[in-house]
């Protein structure tokens, strides 16, 4: 439920979704789908970049195994070069430190009604927006690819040999057999990963180091295998056990399994990629005015569960988001944000994330996405026997539930999830403009102008890592799990049903 997109359970960045390569790799978080509750980033699976991939961006893995085995390809998420709205209010950090108070400011001189971009920019949008659009074709086509020739070459079969040899026992098996297909597939997408990353330091949005984002890569590979290893001998199991139902119990298992994922991560996996320090360290007299929304909301966040978190050593772009759920639940605020945006913007962006909560978006799309899941298994279950049936000897699998089997099922959850994500992909849609509607309208009264501040806070952001103002519609139907920048601006300046006497959707 990021401000900006995919990935309680974690939301995409509210900046968007899905625009180029590279565009994934947010600054912070492991294998999406792994601990995000939204439909699975664009890349199909590829590990977390910028561009809206990564929060219920939904980015609930449709595909539960797709993802944990491409979990290991790692994109660099595209951030932004410094925004060229000029604004006379000081950024959040600066009025952290300033004794006046931040709904005093004065306001920026240039009013915004619609998203655009000056000549040079919109250039550069257009063409990052075209290579982005085409590299997930040629990402998703390629990632069949892999699994194909690890099919046609035997190595599962192989893989599976090593694995039996070394132990009779199943689990041990699994731990032999899994971390090998992982690494197999995680290296063979290696070149898809690069050239994201590639893009993205090449249009200035990542400033992430490459030892440190091959640093990032290998944890992710090694989450992979952990979580890989663990479902993978829960599916055999469940396969060997009852062969006629095993995707009924296999789903059945990983929605439990999947939601603790999500309450953990805050704990275990998201420090392993980013660094997360008290907000009130940081940004102490923003707290206060997070409280005024979070009161307003009806949400109890206490200081001690807002945190900061450093974004600026991996990408120039913005975001905060709320993540976890129960006891885990905390805010999250990007210090890129805290730099380029203005106490007033990220009041909208936290009014955002504020939504998801108090419209139930987060078990509403755990529902709406455990069902979808529900379809793919059952697909992949009346599926995998004919593909099996007619290729199987040729591959030198055995049987369902041979080791070896497992690349043909993941082949076929990545063929139906692609349908299953562009699906998912517009109710992540219908959830973010409601999420947007309830931001302008919780900040009401807090914020002097909360349409103006909305609109600026996605502009600076569309200028920083270059969105198209026009993305491709077929683009949007299918990768976007956020509203366009441009239909974003276009709500905050025009949502005023106070100045025409009518009742607010949301908060009354």
């Amino acid at each position: 439920m990021a401000h900006r997109r995919p990935q309680g359970c974690r939301r995409p960045p509210r900046h968007e979704a899905h625009h180029a390569p590279g565009s994934y790799a947010q600054a912070r978080h492991p294998p999406p789908g792994l601990v995000q509750l939204y439909c699975a980033p664009q890349n199909v699976r590829a590990f977390r970049p910028g561009e809206a991939v990564t929060r219920f961006r939904l980015s609930f893995i449709l595909v539960f195994l797709p993802v944990v085995f491409f979990a290991g390809s790692l994109q660099a998420s595209p951030h932004s070069p410094p925004s060229t709205v000029t604004s006379e209010q000081p950024s959040a950090s600066a009025a952290t430190q300033s004794p006046t108070s931040p709904g005093a400011q004065s306001q920026p001189k240039n009013k915004i009604t619609a998203y655009t971009l000056p000549p040079d920019l919109y250039r550069k949008a257009r063409n990052r927006g075209r290579i982005g659009f085409v590299s997930r074709f040629i990402g998703f086509f390629y990632g069949l690819l892999v699994l194909w020739f690890i099919l046609r070459a035997k190595l599962s079969a192989k893989y599976r040999d090593w694995a039996e040899r070394f132990s009779r026992h199943r689990f041990l098996q699994a731990l032999v057999f899994t971390p090998l297909l992982v690494l197999t597939i995680g290296v063979l997408h290696l070149p898809i990963d690069i050239f994201h990353e590639s893009v993205s330091k090449l249009y200035k949005i990542s400033v992430q180091p490459w030892p440190s984002w091959t640093a990032d890569w290998a944890n992710a590979q090694l989450l992979a295998i952990i979580i890989g290893s663990l479902l993978a001998w829960i599916l055999y199991a469940v396969i060997r056990r009852s062969p006629r139902r095993w995707w009924l119990y296999f789903w059945s298992i990983s929605l439990p399994l999947l939601l603790f994922g999500i309450f953990i991560s805050p704990y275990l996996i998201d420090p392993l990629f980013n660094k997360y320090e008290p907000l009130s360290t940081k940004a102490p007299r923003l707290v206060p005015e997070l409280q005024r929304v979070t009161r307003r909301a009806g949400q109890g966040i206490a200081p001690a569960r807002m945190f900061w978190m450093k974004a600026s050593d991996k990408t120039i772009a913005t975001n905060a988001s709320v993540n976890g759920f129960g006891a885990s639940k905390r805010i999250i605020i990007w210090d890129t944000t805290l730099a380029q945006e203005t106490t007033d913007e990220v009041l909208t962006d936290f009014g955002h994330e504020m939504g998801h909560y108090v419209l139930g978006h987060i078990w509403k799309g755990f529902l709406f996405f455990g069902a979808m899941l529900f379809v793919l298994f059952y697909l992949g279950y009346r599926s995998i026997g004919w593909l099996l049936a007619r290729s199987g000897t040729a591959w030198g699998v055995l049987s369902l539930d041979d080791w070896a089997s497992l690349p043909a099922l993941l082949l076929l959850l990545t063929l139906f999830g692609f349908a299953a994500d562009a699906i998912g992909n517009a109710f992540s849609r219908y959830e973010e403009h409601q999420a947007d509607v309830y931001s302008l309208e919780v900040t009401h009264g807090i914020v002097p102008d909360p349409g103006q501040a909305f609109a600026r806070s996605f502009q600076t952001y569309g200028e920083t890592v270059l969105v198209d103002p026009h993305p491709n519609p077929v683009n949007v139907f299918l990768f976007f799990d956020h509203p366009t920048v441009a239909d974003r601006i276009h709500l905050g300046v025009t949502y005023d049903p106070w100045s025409r006497g009518e009742s607010p959707q949301f908060v009354k």
